[in-house]
Parts: C-alpha cells; structure tokens; sequence
C-alpha cells in the first residue's frame, strides 16, 4: 500500500475545496492502494471563532495550538510516501511547515483558487499583516508536483515548478441526480455558495430585480450555504448547505446562476458552481470570466453572461421556454459526464501520483 498524509487547515467534510479537490477521490485511490490519513488544525468548535470578527485570543490559542501540532506531525512524515497539501498546511505566510515535511517526504501541492492575492476573511482583516503574498509561489517551488485547478492556475504555476498538472475540479456525477418533486409551475432560480462568496450572488440583484418585476410570482429566489442571509426586497432567506441535504436542496432549481465580477482573483475560480447545476440537468447562467467560457459552450449547454442586459435575456428566455431548460441541462450534464466528472479524471489522479512515486 501506498500511504499519504492529506493536510488541510479543515475536517473532512467541511471545505469545499478539500472535498472536491481531494476526499471525493478517496474511494477510487484506495482500490489503486493507496491509504490515507488525516490531519487538520480547524475543529469544529474552532471554526466561529477563527472566522468571526475579534475572538483574538481565541485566535492566538487556535495558531498556537496549530504549531505544535504541525510540529510533532513533521516527525512521522518519513512514514509516509507523500504528503499532499491542499492551498497550505499553515494559515499564517510562513512555508516553514510546509519545509519540514518536505525535507522528509515528496509533497504535491493543490490550488483552485487565485490564493497568492490574499483574500483574507472579513473577520481577519485586522490580521492580514501576518500573510505573505509570496507564499504560494514559494509553495509551488518546494514541491514536487503541483495541481492547479485550471488553465490560469497552471499558468501561474508554470512560472515556478515545472511539474504542475492541470487537474480541474470535477463533481462526482454518481452521487448527482436531481430530485424529481411534486413542485409548483413557479420558476425557481438558485444560487449555491458559501458565507463568504454570497457577496458574488448580489452581483446578479440588478438582473433579479428586473426579472422579479417582469415575472412577478412566477419565479421565486433561492440561496445556498449562507443562512443568515435575507433580501427582504425579493423575499429570499438563505439556507444552510449540509451534505445530506445538498442534492435534495440544489434539486428544487430550474436555473442555476453563477455572477461574478470580472478581476483577477475570479480568473482562479473552478466554475464549481456551474458545474453542479449542469451535473443535476438543471439550466445554468454563468458570468463570462475566468474558466466558464472553458466549461460552457454559450447557448448549447449554458449561457455565458457580461452584462445586466444579457442576464436578463437570458434568464428570460429560459423562463420562457421550458423545452430550452430541459435540452440544455440535458447537455450540460453530459458535458460534465465527459469531461469535468470524477469518473472522467481519476484515472489522470493515480497516474500523477504513480509518476510521482517511480
């Protein structure tokens, strides 16, 4: 058996960048023999308290307690065959961790995000001093295979460590199947997120507003993954996301929408939200940056979107045309079967990690 050490700073189950990037892989890598274990700094009592505003005691205990984990782990790497570091082993800018573990064993390095900008959290702003813009790269350069979740990622990777993969993140297509339910003739349009990217959904209240106005009850909002969110105006209160209940929620959508400002730390962003729409059938609209005009073929299995206007065009036509939602999500599952599907990459993951080991 091959064994490997997964760090991330979460639980399994709790970022969706580990579960997608890493853990949905899990089952397959271990028929190939590879084992796995485990290690992460954020319990769950931790996570309200590292990512709220203040707490800074708290904070100070959680990064303390961090450390000398990190650093008794360090002593059991030779144990392993790889170690496998998902945006970073530490969370403060330092790659002296990160270093050690290296030393000792090969390390691959994973990335879907635009992470060398330093877009820190809300409730860690006042602590943003203590990253390191060039920690990423640094990353990249220490390690002995590099994933980026697209094209752009690669490219930045390439700069620094000429074994980076371009390894996109998929959705497991198995465990995708809408839900077919007993709903209403009204319209639902959704968006499925997180606390911190809600802010990218409000891109789309321009357009919504127009369509509520059109439409009026015939089509209704909904928001995944930030329950504290409300929008009196359109009526919308935000939903919790669990993984038991993700395909149930996310089926009660006839069209997914993914907005997104046009700027650099966008051009990192996966389309992981495209592609869950298009995984169920469902009609998706997403915003013209980065990645997405990678993944959707304008008008056959999605729409790609610049402006208010074209939101509006397109989430009209789609209202309108029942026949159009169900071809195009038709194709934009098979798109996502083909090419953005467990099922299609994993063979491409054991052969990176059998490369590596030779």
């Amino acid at each position: 058996m091959k064994k490997v050490l997964f760090m991330g700073l979460h639980r399994p189950d709790r970022s969706p960048s580990q579960r997608y990037r890493f853990e949905q892989f899990q089952p397959y890598l271990e028929q190939q023999g590879f084992e796995f274990d485990y290690f992460y700094l954020i319990r769950a009592q931790d996570d309200q308290k590292f990512y709220g505003a203040g707490n800074y005691l708290a904070k100070v205990g959680i990064l303390l307690r961090s450390v000398v984990k990190l650093f008794f782990k360090s002593f059991s790497a030779q144990q392993y065959d790889f170690v496998f570091v998902q945006r970073e082993a530490f969370m403060l800018g330092t790659v002296f961790f990160e270093k050690l573990f290296a030393r000792k064993t090969k390390m691959v390095f994973d990335f879907d995000d635009s992470i060398w900008l330093q877009n820190v959290s809300a409730g860690n702003r006042a602590l943003g001093f203590l990253k390191d813009a060039t920690k990423t790269q640094k990353l990249i350069a220490i390690s002995d295979l590099v994933f980026a979740g697209n094209s752009f990622l690669a490219d930045y990777a390439k700069q620094f460590n000429p074994n980076t993969k371009l390894v996109p993140t998929v959705v497991d297509t198995n465990n995708y199947h809408r839900i077919q339910s007993s709903k209403s003739d009204k319209i639902c349009i959704g968006w499925s997120g997180s606390f911190s990217t809600v802010p990218y959904f409000e891109y789309a209240l321009p357009a919504l507003r127009q369509i509520k106005a059109k439409y009026g009850d015939l089509v209704y909002f909904k928001v995944i993954g930030d329950a504290h969110y409300y929008n009196k105006e359109l009526n919308i209160k935000g939903i919790a996301w669990s993984s038991a209940t993700e395909v149930a929620e996310l089926s009660e959508i006839d069209i997914g929408i993914m907005p997104l400002p046009n700027d650099e730390w966008t051009k990192g962003k996966c389309a992981l939200k495209g592609l869950l729409y298009m995984s169920l059938g469902q009609a998706a609209v997403l915003s013209d940056v980065g990645v997405n005009g990678e993944v959707v073929e304008d008008g056959v299995d999605g729409f790609l979107v610049k402006t208010t206007e074209d939101w509006v065009n397109k989430l009209s036509l789609l209202i309108e045309n029942p026949e159009l939602r169900q071809s195009m999500g038709k194709k934009g599952r098979q798109t996502v079967i083909e090419r953005y599907s467990v099922q299609s990459e994993q063979e491409n993951y054991v052969r990176y990690f059998n490369e590596l080991l030779r």
